[in-house]
């Protein structure tokens, strides 16, 4: 049974659709991703999914509680950190969960043992007595997220919880969010970071408000049509516009030093490409067939031609 479940889900701010007709369902004990760059409706569907932002339209459950009819009972069984999670910098680590603690009713009875689990599980028990204003951004993240935990929640939601945090503290976190699944939490976690989404469990693709596709990493990997093909050339820029002007059908994508081409139809693709590159006095440094990424594949579905009306 879905312990997330939305239908038609929609919330639109004037004339701006922010969510547009979202269909989800996120089974117990998964980490669930939500994927996609600034502006594509991730931070409107999470607000909407803890009761804090109501739906112009549609149905969304949570933990069997529906999100607009029962969104006070709703906040005793979700956890939510959002990106600018209101922690105290006059506060110690210690007092903040505390705070917190007091604000979700935690009974004083066994909260000594909560907070010295999480203060351990989050690796801040050496740090309870700092102020929280002088943490770094990675332990500012992992304190959030401990207040988030502090009353037990069956399900998380994280709004791109490692943004701006460095790449230790980042693997560092996601290490705590795996042992929260092992302890039986669902999480539902937002990010632009696309390598980092290959973490997750399953993935929703959104782009501008609308759901792309749903499933594993490999499952939307598989979406992309036709063959991928890594391109390096003495300029990486020109020769990614020259690509994207001149090749028929292809979606191309640029890649640091790299160009990645995604053909349908990939006959000849080497020798096309030699011949546009050179056209273009551009040299041809090596050409290979890849794997795709889940950033190509969401380069390629929003490359993709949209239907028309029928």
């Amino acid at each position: 049974m879905s312990i997330i479940h939305t239908q038609g889900l929609r919330r639109t701010f004037g004339d701006v659709v922010a969510v547009d007709g979202l269909d989800l369902d996120i089974a117990a004990g998964e980490i669930f991703g939500l994927v996609g760059p600034d502006g594509a409706g991730k931070t409107t569907t999470m607000r909407m999914l803890t009761g804090i932002l109501t739906p112009t339209a549609g149905q969304a459950t949570v933990a069997d509680f529906d999100v607009t009819r029962d969104e006070d009972r709703l906040q005793d069984h979700i956890g939510y950190m959002s990106q600018r999670f209101g922690l105290y910098p006059d506060l110690t680590v210690h007092e903040n969960l505390m705070f917190y603690a007091d604000i979700y009713g935690v009974p004083a009875a066994g909260r000594r043992e909560k907070t010295e689990r999480l203060l351990g599980f989050s690796n801040l028990t050496p740090f309870q007595h700092r102020l929280a204003g002088n943490l770094s951004g990675g332990m500012k993240q992992k304190l959030g997220l401990a207040c988030a935990l502090i009353h037990t929640p069956r399900v998380l939601f994280l709004d791109e919880p490692t943004n701006g945090v460095d790449p230790v503290s980042r693997r560092d976190f996601w290490r705590i969010l795996y042992q929260l699944v092992r302890d039986g939490v669902t999480i539902f976690v937002s990010t632009a970071y696309l390598d980092e989404a290959e973490r997750c469990n399953r993935l929703a693709l959104l782009h501008r408000g609308k759901l792309l596709g749903v499933g594993t990493p490999a499952e939307l990997k598989a979406m992309m049509p036709g063959a991928l093909f890594e391109v390096r050339t003495s300029d990486s820029r020109r020769a990614a516009a020259r690509l994207r002007e001149n090749l028929t059908g292809a979606t191309v994508g640029l890649f640091g030093d790299r160009v990645h081409v995604s053909l349908r139809d990939s006959a000849n693709a080497e020798r096309r490409t030699r011949e546009l590159l050179a056209s273009a006095q551009l040299e041809l440094i090596s050409f290979r067939a890849i794997e795709p990424s889940l950033e190509d594949v969401f380069v390629s579905v929003i490359d993709a031609p949209q239907p028309g009306p029928s």
